[in-house]
């Protein structure tokens, strides 16, 4: 089975950065809710400028990355926007078919 790459562009929401100290067991719940959604949460990066968080998760099909990002945002802790991301390999493919 082939596993996809998304990076995560996260924003704390009003109620997560009230909470900001829960944001490290927020992020361990997060994997465990990626493992139920069949997916990894490779890792996490804290950041600033216009995002808070970038994650990297690794998941099955598309329809698993919605799942995990659907049950991430019912916290009501964070906001994202989620990109597919495509491994060298299959870059050099889709850009050599253009």
């Amino acid at each position: 089975m082939q596993v996809a790459k998304y990076i995560l562009l996260l924003n704390w929401t009003d109620q997560g950065a009230k909470s900001v100290k829960e944001s490290a067991n927020r992020y361990d719940a997060a994997k465990e809710a990626a493992k139920k959604a069949g997916c990894t949460l490779e890792t996490i990066y804290l950041t600033f400028g216009q995002y808070d968080l970038v994650g990297v998760l690794d998941a099955p099909s598309d329809d698993a990355a919605a799942t995990f990002n659907l049950r991430l945002g019912m916290g009501g802790n964070i906001r994202g926007v989620t990109l597919k991301a495509f491994p060298e390999a299959d870059y050099r493919r889709i850009i050599g078919g253009v």
